[in-house]
């Protein structure tokens, strides 16, 4: 039985919301991942100072209203996108295993990798005004853009340590960052492209040197392979 006074919903029999009281609306976050990838590549190619949330939502083909509802402010979606950016997890076994450290660095010279690293250090560029001023983007940027490459040189430095192909005091963490740090300085504060004869240049120049590896080893020759990706051939010396 209706109690007095009580508002019914039609053919329910039961009350209904007061008048004036919203029923809240279950957020749809289907359209998150696309959002979040359209705004780093605004951001890449705009940076943050010139980054707009007009620019994300026409990328994204999604209304700013939503944009808004979901992140109040372009630093709130900035970070987002930041810290969701698929950094990829560090799979040793899908990881190259020549037998020799600089075989190892120079199987990881690819197109899609040089253009991936690229990508990723203009979003670094892009930010490089907001990070000072953000310490959670910083940390955010940090994970999703230095640390995977840095974890694979790592990696393969400790390979090299248990083979004995370099010292065990060599400093691992320090020389884990000089290929990334150097690439990042080129791409940003030279303004010139990274390729592969400029890795290559880091992995036999400065790399391999600061590991206690002879520069006289063989040279590598960067030659196309299938689907135009480029396979490193080492080219043995005379005896």
């Amino acid at each position: 039985m209706t109690q007095p006074g009580s508002i019914v919903g039609p053919d329910l029999g039961a009350p209904a919301a007061a008048p004036g009281s919203k029923l809240g609306r279950k957020r749809d976050h289907t359209r998150d991942p696309e959002i979040l990838d359209a705004a780093i590549d605004v951001l890449a190619e705009a940076g943050f100072d010139g980054m707009t949330i007009d620019m994300v939502a026409a990328r994204a083909k999604a209304g700013k209203a939503t944009i808004y509802r979901r992140w109040p402010s372009k630093a709130d979606l900035v970070l987002d996108a930041v810290a969701c950016m698929k950094a990829g997890e560090l799979d040793a076994e899908h990881l190259p295993d020549t037998g020799t450290l600089r075989g190892d660095l120079v199987a990881m010279i690819r197109p899609r990798s040089i253009e991936e690293g690229e990508r990723k250090l203009r979003i670094m560029g892009g930010l490089y005004g907001m990070i000072s001023s953000s310490p959670e983007l910083a940390d955010a940027a940090h994970a999703a853009i230095i640390e995977p490459r840095v974890a694979v040189n790592r990696l393969f430095l400790r390979r090299a340590i248990e083979r004995g192909e370099i010292s065990a005091d060599c400093d691992v963490e320090a020389l884990a960052v000089v290929t990334p740090a150097m690439a990042a300085f080129r791409l940003l504060i030279q303004k010139q492209p990274i390729d592969a004869e400029y890795l290559l240049s880091l992995v036999d120049g400065v790399l391999l040197p600061a590991a206690g590896i002879d520069r006289g080893r063989p040279a590598a020759e960067v030659h196309p392979g299938s689907h135009g990706e480029h396979l490193a051939v080492v080219k043995p010396t005379a005896d």
